[in-house]
């Protein structure tokens, strides 16, 4: 297992994490005795770090994890997040980060978590209608009250991170990033660098496509979400399949899996970094953490810029 430091607060994490939301939401339906048993198996294998927010389910997603916290709450590093407000009902209320809405968020999310503190604490997305420095206020009497030890963002631009970070020191970023997400590498990279935070990437396999599995619409559920995705639309994956058959290329050579390759490429980036990838099977969970034993050559590393700056089909929202 290797061990990252995100940002210069002390808050050490795998490299390779597990993100929680398609247990309860947005990836068609799922088997809670089976996302128990992915999580206790994570746990065996030293894959600890849990990401979770709110509105996943709604809410459901946090309650799971409780369930799996029970008795072994001291050996998890657990993240959430606030801010997308969502109803019961699974409606969309809009972005939130007034400082009672933070700290509302954050007592609820304890209650349904079964815990007295979260260890990372984000803002899902940034409130236009707030200002950063009263969402990151809040965030910071909170980690005064000892309900917080860490807090991040997700998705914020360099000039709002400077202002966060003035406020509180920010330890993650969190912010999509793979081999067909590559967005984060002209600015926000470098302002991490500079302010000495942490970053996490999530869907660190391109929701999946660079795992090989998803050739067509077809092999996705009815109800998966992906399927409102600009790049999974028939066009896009027709044109996107190069990527993913040159990743399938590469891990047959290293006799690994897309998968593997897709995440150790990540790792192998010049940046404080943990990735969350997700999933609802043991064996892709063992897949996943694995990948921490692939290297790249500089060959392998080649192709696979070369591809990638021939570009990708489709908007990533």
């Amino acid at each position: 297992m290797k061990l990252i430091n995100l940002g210069s607060q002390g808050l050490q994490v795998p490299s390779v994490g597990l993100g929680c939301m398609g247990m309860s939401d947005f990836y068609g339906s799922s088997s809670e005795a089976q996302n128990l048993s992915v999580l206790d198996r994570a746990v065996d294998i030293g894959c600890t770090f849990w990401d979770t927010a709110d509105m996943y389910g709604p809410f459901t997603n946090e309650i799971l994890l409780s369930k799996s916290l029970k008795g072994r709450r001291d050996k998890i590093i657990l993240a959430t997040k606030f801010g997308i407000s969502r109803g019961e009902d699974g409606s969309w209320q809009g972005i939130k980060g007034g400082a009672d809405y933070v700290k509302a968020s954050c007592d609820a999310s304890l209650q349904r978590l079964n815990t007295d503190y979260i260890d990372l604490y984000y803002q899902h997305r940034l409130d236009p209608n707030t200002p950063i420095e009263e969402t990151v206020g809040a965030m910071a009497d909170l980690v005064k009250a000892g309900k917080v030890r860490y807090i991040g963002l997700s998705e914020a631009d360099p000039e709002t991170l400077e202002r966060a970070n003035a406020i509180h020191p920010i330890s993650a970023l969190q912010t999509e990033y793979s081999l067909w997400s590559r967005e984060v590498e002209e600015e926000i990279l470098p302002t991490i660098k500079k302010l000495n935070i942490g970053f996490v990437a999530y869907s660190p396999l391109g929701r999946g496509f660079l795992s090989g599995a998803i050739r067509s619409r077809k092999d996705l559920d009815p109800d998966d979400w992906r399927l409102q995705n600009p790049r999974f639309s028939e066009e896009a994956i027709a044109s996107n399949i190069k990527l993913a058959d040159a990743v399938a290329d590469i891990a047959k050579e290293m006799d690994a899996t897309a998968a593997q390759v897709a995440l150790a490429w990540l790792l192998s980036r010049n940046v404080s970094m943990s990735l969350i990838p997700g999933t609802r099977r043991i064996e892709r969970l063992e897949e996943n953490w694995a990948s921490q034993n692939i290297n790249l050559s500089k060959e392998h590393l080649d192709r696979l810029e070369a591809l990638i700056n021939q570009g990708v089909s489709g908007n990533r929202y």
